[in-house]
């Protein structure tokens, strides 16, 4: 049986804080449900595992919307990478970027050097803010050395980011932080153009394909993307990762005792914190029948990674944490075309951050309780705002 669109349920502020108990309510009553968003965006949410797989991948399901972003506007120069552009515009992108993504950059030799570092500034202290102390540095560090951006300019970095994907920010502070990133990037590309280094936006600036390269718009949105795509995701992995770990005591000491279940604790934490709640907007670019639901010409399909990472029709005993779980299958990283570029980044950066961190400090507990964590108030992310912990030595 297929339902029209009917009274929207609307999402308040409270979604940021607890997603999940939202995401069950919505999958008992179907696999997608016409919702309004905290920010007044009524859209399509596809909470089901098999419906959300399917949506990813679904070419009538478009990336750009007509008309945006205003060809005048500040978003022209950050909304030309590949995650915003549908086929044939995508997989050019796609294959000029994986001519400077290479397999070798990932491999960074210097991501267990960071770490360590991280780790040894720590190291005396009994009470941190994990997040800020190392959840965040460690990525966001690691991205910049990627690209080639002054390490010292990271807290700009992180200031513009929190702004861009928060909900609650207001649009003079979202073009302002636009604006600031935009201008830094294109003073950032004029000098790389100018004298090119060994790094990854040296080598966009590079990449050729056919004769074809990247035009200087494309360059900024792409630095923009893999700045902030490569950071955000792993700060909350991490972060919500470790979280994980403390309240489900039994797991962290299983984790402990045997290092072999690392990587698919890693997957298993991935599933379970989902550190992209949402994955971005999709617009159908004709009516479209989604698990029951008859989505409109135009309209706005938003597919819940988290959700679907959550349904008992794919995971037994989905909102149970456990590292020895077969997680394969996740929608973490996405699906389909639009699969996550830094997924192998990521997933090496948490396997060298966790198993550091529970080597050096792993009799660490929170330091407050609970139920006191607040939860950044975005939809597209699900992060800590702070994770205080106290340390053992």
């Amino acid at each position: 049986m297929t339902t029209a669109r009917t009274a929207a349920e609307h999402l308040g502020a409270e979604y940021f804080q607890d997603p999940d108990s939202a995401h069950a309510r919505l999958r008992a009553q179907g696999p997608v449900s016409a919702v309004i968003m905290p920010g007044g965006t009524p859209v399509w949410l596809v909470t089901g595992y098999a419906e959300a797989r399917a949506a990813l991948a679904d070419p009538r399901l478009h990336k750009t919307a007509p008309g945006w972003p205003p060809q005048d506007s500040i978003f022209a120069a950050l909304e030309r990478h590949m995650l915003n552009s549908d086929p044939p515009d995508h997989e050019r992108l796609r294959r000029l970027v994986n001519k400077a993504f290479t397999p070798r950059r990932v491999e960074l030799p210097r991501i267990a050097a960071i770490t360590a570092s991280l780790l040894d500034d720590m190291a005396g202290q009994r009470d941190v803010d994990l997040l800020a102390s190392f959840a965040f540095p460690l990525p966001i560090t690691v991205i910049c050395e990627l690209l080639g951006i002054p390490v010292a300019d990271r807290d700009d970095f992180r200031a513009w980011s929190s702004i861009m994907i928060s909900d609650t920010a207001t649009p003079a502070a979202y073009e302002a932080a636009a604006t600031a990133m935009v201008r830094y990037f294109l003073a950032l590309l004029a000098a790389k153009q100018h004298q090119p280094a060994d790094d990854l936006l040296s080598a966009l600036i590079l990449a050729r394909e056919d004769g074809d390269r990247l035009s200087e718009n494309e360059l900024v949105s792409m630095a923009f993307l893999l700045l902030v795509a490569g950071h955000e995701t792993t700060v909350n992995l991490i972060g919500s990762g470790m979280l994980a770990l403390l309240l489900n005591p039994a797991e962290m000491s299983r984790l402990q005792a045997d290092p072999a279940l690392l990587p698919g604790a890693v997957e298993e934490l991935l599933r379970y914190v989902n550190p992209v709640n949402n994955a971005t907007y999709r617009i159908a670019a004709e009516p479209v029948e989604i698990g029951g639901a008859r989505v409109g010409r135009g309209e706005v399909v938003l597919v819940s990674l988290s959700s679907a990472d959550r349904d008992p029709s794919r995971y037994a005993d989905p909102d149970r944490l456990d590292i020895g779980r077969d997680s394969s299958g996740h929608l973490a990283f996405g699906h389909g075309i639009h699969y996550c570029l830094g997924a192998p980044l990521a997933r090496l950066e948490a396997e060298i951050a966790f198993r550091a961190l529970l080597a050096r400090f792993g009799s660490m507990q929170l330091a407050v309780p609970a139920e006191a964590l607040r939860w950044r108030p975005s939809t597209l992310i699900h992060g800590l705002e702070t994770l205080p912990v106290r340390l053992f030595p």
